[in-house]
């Protein structure tokens, strides 16, 4: 297996389990939320779906810049089930697994990504790995929120 394809893998396990988490909130759930500051369940799906177009955005212009006047397909689309937002989000995750599969060994060390206007400048490889833990994190607040809501939590670690 090569690095290409390792970082494949991660990222379909990673939304391989989110999708089970997803899924697992009843419907009538999926506007809960713990706080007035927080997402509802709804707002962190799609903030993760929308967060990896607007990542994928990133790494092609190599950083942030630019970013502001991109049309954004996520702002003309509201939320309405888990399976409508997975199916809208589909062909843009395909056309992030396609790019990771053009990425060299090289490009992973020696591509930068500026995102000086959040405060760092990362290589590729870091930034692909960062891309994965923003939605891992998110997912296992979303497992949070389905235990502070008593409902059933489906088995991710299988």
């Amino acid at each position: 297996m090569n690095q290409n394809e390792l970082i494949i893998l991660n990222f379909e396990e990673i939304r391989r389990r989110s999708i089970k988490v997803w899924k697992a909130i009843p419907s009538e759930m999926l506007d809960w939320k713990p706080d007035q500051e927080a997402m509802t369940c709804a707002e962190m799906i799609r903030h993760i779906l929308e967060g990896e177009y607007l990542y994928h955005q990133i790494l092609i212009r190599k950083g942030s810049g630019g970013l502001t006047d991109l049309p954004n397909p996520y702002d003309r689309k509201k939320f309405t089930t888990v399976e409508d937002d997975l199916s809208f989000a589909q062909s843009y995750r395909e056309q992030f697994i396609r790019y990771i599969e053009t990425i060299t060994p090289s490009d992973l060390e020696n591509i930068k990504i500026d995102r000086s206007d959040v405060g760092y400048v990362r290589t590729l490889g870091d930034m692909l790995l960062r891309i994965a833990y923003h939605e891992s994190v998110h997912t296992g607040q979303l497992l949070d929120y389905m235990r502070t809501m008593g409902i059933e939590r489906p088995k991710i670690w299988d």
